[in-house]
């Protein structure tokens, strides 16, 4: 008798655990369920597209919903948000986002992988504001690009020195923008010596971003975003690069244990 796996997220995660349960089983049953439009993409490749490095946003998807089911006999639904599971009856209670038809699925075995969201800090002004950005999906890159075009955004704030913050900094420049970098603490990339962390600012400099260190944004109002030393920047966009944190809401609702820093805790063969 075949099993029924579910898998919920798609992208990285989901997508490559459901071609190596394939190629381990060819008979179970497995569903991938994906709240997003796009089951397979290149997140690193999303700040390179809104710089326009790359042109086509066909060129980010790894893998399409029709390829990947031919190819390994998937059951996969895009717009389809798990809600809530039920690990003693072994169902999940999953939303279709284009219909809004709620319904439940049955299961064998459920895989997780949800991911990550960006952290978005308490900073008034900042929660359903239009120009105000986090760059984790293809249609947020998409929205970034669209916000230029449209809007004929000139000048753009970047909140945070990580790396998505860095690349961000770069493409904007790429387009020409004015670019003004805010990172909390003293230096870019603190996983750097402070002395490397110097050329990088060195850098971002000589290619015209301006750099705002020690300093954090407190408020954005209208075009403005006002800083915590009293500093006020004018921005057409407001980028949040702050970082992840992990999106275990499900599975902690469900009962399952958590580790450090709300992390799905497993043991050693990834098992809750």
């Amino acid at each position: 008798m075949s099993k029924k796996i579910l898998i919920v997220g798609g992208v990285a995660g989901g997508a490559t655990a459901a071609a190596r349960l394939r190629r381990l089983d060819e008979n179970s049953h497995i569903v991938i369920f994906e709240r997003g439009e796009y089951i397979s993409f290149a997140n690193c490749g999303l700040p390179y597209y809104v710089g326009g490095t790359i042109r086509e946003k066909g060129d980010l998807l790894v893998q399409t919903v029709e390829g990947l089911s031919k190819r390994y006999n998937l059951d996969i639904r895009i717009k389809t948000e798990v809600l809530s599971i039920d690990r003693q009856n072994k169902t999940v209670q999953a939303k279709d986002l284009a219909t809004g038809t709620v319904y439940r699925e049955n299961y064998d075995y459920l895989l997780l992988s949800p991911g990550a969201s960006p952290i978005i800090p308490p900073i008034e002004g900042v929660r359903n504001n239009p120009k105000v950005f986090t760059l984790r999906t293809v249609g947020d890159a998409e929205s970034i690009v669209n916000c230029i075009r449209q809007d004929n955004a000139q000048k753009a704030v970047v909140v945070g020195g990580g790396f998505i913050g860095l690349e961000m900094a770069e493409n904007l420049k790429e387009r020409n923008l004015e670019v003004v970098l805010v990172e909390a603490t003293n230096q870019v990339q603190p996983a750097l010596d402070y002395e490397m962390a110097c050329l990088l600012h060195a850098h971002l400099q000589q290619k015209g971003v301006k750099l705002i260190l020690g300093d954090s944004v407190t408020k954005v109002e209208g075009s403005k975003v006002f800083l915590q030393s009293g500093r006020t920047v004018t921005a057409d966009l407001v980028v949040l690069a702050i970082g992840v944190r992990p999106e275990s809401m499900l599975a902690k609702e469900a009962g399952l244990a958590l580790g450090q820093k709300n992390t799905i805790l497993v043991n050693e063969y990834l098992q809750t």
